[in-house]
């Protein structure tokens, strides 16, 4: 199954470059880091955090809390 969310993580990072709005570009993008957080997670054994792919979890955790502040932060209008 963890396999399956590694795919469509994939996909939705990859689908994020076609588009042109960065809104939705940030939103596609956003749900691809969690979905490979979750694969980071739960590739293997989920109990053992020695198991966890650290090296995955951590940028994509990382780059969906950009996403999330860009999401929301209010535009700065001069």
């Amino acid at each position: 199954m963890a396999e399956y969310i590694g795919y469509l993580a994939s996909f939705f990072i990859v689908g994020g470059f076609l588009l042109k709005d960065l809104k939705t570009i940030r939103f596609i993008n956003m749900f691809g880091c969690i979905c490979f957080v979750i694969y980071g997670i739960f590739l293997k054994d989920y109990r053992d955090v020695n198991q966890w792919l650290l090296p995955v979890i951590i940028p994509n955790a990382i780059l969906a809390l950009v996403q999330v502040y860009h999401l929301t932060a209010k535009s700065k209008t001069v």
